[in-house]
């Protein structure tokens, strides 16, 4: 008897429905065919173990399975449960009225229980897409599956609960959420928040600046002047993720297999690689790709702590990511695009020994060993780097000061008010939602300046020797400044504060 069962494959962060057909015949074997890999071909041990301690058996005869598309690679252990009542069904020990209106997915363990998998969300979508009528998979992901409307996602424990829903002895009970209910009740007060922060009033000024405009921002300074602290409560200030944005972090995280147990992602993500990443780990790739720190970062922020300490060359794999926001992983037989539009937050010592211009500072460096450790960042990364501040340590009257300073909602709550400007003012554009993302057609639309301006502009290219992109970027840190202040035309303050913002490009910074 030959049955049709469903399952699914994900490339990328999109997902390709994979029909298992199970033939069973006089003779004996186990042919599995449609080029699987090594974790498929070892589940014929798990769904053996598995249908004897439930009470079923392998069948004695020649089973011949095929995973078609036969010419696409099928990776990993979730097709498990689809491979299982293929075989029940075929050998009439379950009905087969209706296991093809469902698309089955779930790795077995050997007492018949299932184990999460990775990419649920991408399955769930192509489900509905596809028009199934529900999507049976492991109950560990039937949250983040049940974000998708118009499916039933029915999440079971074990194979059994499986096998009962097929017979029509017990039905399983769709998992239902509220996406938008659930959404927006996670959307409550920051872990981090910037009332901790004693003084830096010019670095929290940047960070504001920042967030408003999704600039990627460098800070510099000595240990323990609170770069990375200031880093950590940058997401707090970040405009609430809209539904959109939700899903599309949800969709990479769930690829990944990063959800646990839960559904929509509602809070913007923060990644902090450590400094040994791989170019592979931070951009993502491998032989069978999967989404890097980049991509884990969409929509939310990249914290690289130490930067001159991470490889020149992990870093110069950022530079076409950072500009196209996205990343195209290519191998021989297929190439996959992950989405990567994150905001670049990187901290630095001056010098290797941490201290610079400091006669007190307990290790001395020479300007050419600080040279040297400068130049291990190249130009055109710190091109693609909007913002450059200096931090400097804050002083005892400052740190013993009990007053509260401004706290992250009330920044958030101007920021906010910048993004809708930049909402309206983008919003016949595409793919272009605030300022960071405008590219030189757009700059030369929205950012036209008075002749003070353009003279004030003028003066420090001639002088700072800027690039093309560093002129660019002065001009959308600008016309961010002034969305902050509400203000229609950019003025010439406002280029002047972005102007001093650009800290690595100044002559005489060295001394």
């Amino acid at each position: 008897m030959l049955v049709k069962v469903y399952g699914s494959a994900v490339f990328g962060v999109d997902a390709t429905t994979i029909t298992v057909e199970v033939n069973i015949d006089k003779g004996i074997g186990y042919h599995l065919v449609g080029l699987p890999d090594i974790a498929i071909k070892e589940s014929s041990y798990r769904i053996a173990a598995a249908l004897k301690n439930t009470g079923y058996q392998l069948p004695g005869k020649k089973i011949t399975i095929n995973m078609a598309p036969a010419d696409l690679r099928k990776e990993g252990s979730a097709y498990d449960l689809p491979l299982a009542v293929g075989i029940l069904a075929a050998s009439g020990q379950i009905k087969s009225d209706n296991v093809d209106k469902y698309l089955i997915m779930g790795e077995l363990s050997l007492d018949g229980s299932l184990q999460p998998i990775k990419g649920a969300l991408s399955i769930a979508i192509k489900a509905r897409d596809e028009g199934f009528k529900g999507f049976i998979l492991p109950k560990q992901n039937a949250k983040e599956a049940a974000i998708v409307d118009n499916l039933e996602v029915l999440g079971v424990e074990n194979l059994t609960e499986v096998i009962d829903h097929f017979d029509e002895k017990k039905q399983l009970q769709p998992t239902v959420i509220n996406t938008r209910e659930e959404f927006y009740k996670t959307l409550d007060f920051p872990e981090f928040d910037f009332s901790d922060v004693k003084g830096q009033e010019s670095i929290k000024r940047c960070m504001e600046i920042a967030a408003a405009g999704g600039h990627n921002i460098i800070l510099i300074g000595p240990p323990g002047s609170g770069k990375t602290m200031l880093a950590k409560r940058l997401p707090s200030i970040l405009p609430p993720m809209t539904l959109r944005e939700a899903l599309e972090t949800t969709k990479i995280h769930s690829v990944a297999g990063k959800i646990k147990n839960a559904g929509l992602l509602s809070q913007r993500p923060f990644r902090a690689p450590h400094h040994t990443a791989s170019s592979v780990s931070l951009v993502g790739g491998g032989s069978y790709p999967q989404p890097g720190e980049i991509s884990l970062a969409h929509n939310g922020v990249l914290f690289l702590d130490e930067l001159p300490e991470f490889k020149r060359e992990v870093l110069e794999v950022m530079r076409q990511p950072l500009e196209d926001r996205e990343v195209t992983i290519s191998r021989a037989k297929f190439t996959i695009t992950y989405p990567s539009s994150f905001m670049l937050v990187a901290s630095m010592n001056p010098s290797p020994g941490g201290y610079f211009n400091d006669p007190s500072a307990p290790i001395q460096t020479s300007a050419t060993e600080m040279q040297r450790y400068l130049n291990k960042i190249s130009g055109p990364l710190l091109d693609r780097i909007d913002i450059h501040i200096e931090v400097t340590p804050v002083p005892f009257e400052k740190l013993s000061e009990t007053r509260k300073s401004e706290s992250s909602v009330q920044i958030r709550e101007r920021v906010t008010k910048a993004r809708e400007i930049q909402s309206l003012r983008f919003a016949k554009l595409e793919h272009i939602h605030y300022n960071a993302q405008m590219s030189s057609k757009q700059i030369r639309e929205f950012c036209k300046l008075d002749a003070d301006s353009l003279g004030l502009l003028k003066n420090a290219m001639e002088r700072l020797n800027l690039s093309a992109r560093a002129y660019d970027r002065i001009l959308k840190v600008s016309r961010t400044i002034a969305d902050l202040e509400l203000s229609i035309d950019i003025k010439s303050h406002h280029i002047a504060e972005a102007i001093q913002y650009r800290s690595l490009d100044r002559e005489g910074w060295l001394g």
